[in-house]
């Protein structure tokens, strides 16, 4: 198990990676609520950004999700993922903070 720290616009968001299994969370108050990725929110411009041919379809946000789930079973270990996932969510606007592999200690990624 993976935990990649990221922070965007001054919002903590964890995302944890065990095998294939990735959930997304953030930080309110004292507890980090978790979600896989069919219950994070997704915006439709940063889904058509990312795949111009769903601009027109309805179900843009399940082929999306679908799409993402595609690459991340194409990897073959959890720190490719994290890898992906880091360089992904760059793109956007989110600064990765820490790296934590289960046992070891929390790596800084600034």
């Amino acid at each position: 198990m993976i935990d990649i720290i990221l922070e965007y616009f001054g919002e903590v968001i964890l995302v944890r990676v065990k095998d294939k299994d990735i959930t997304f969370g953030s930080k309110t108050g004292r507890d980090v609520l978790m979600a896989s990725i069919e219950g994070i929110k997704l915006s439709k411009e940063g889904a058509i950004k990312e795949h111009p041919d769903l601009k027109d379809r309805e179900d843009w946000r399940e082929e999306s999700i679908k799409r993402f789930k595609d690459k991340i079973n194409s990897f073959n270990t959890e720190n490719e993922i994290i890898d992906y996932i880091v360089e992904d969510l760059k793109k956007w606007g989110y600064v990765p903070l820490y790296k934590q592999k289960q046992g070891f200690r929390k790596e800084v990624l600034k």
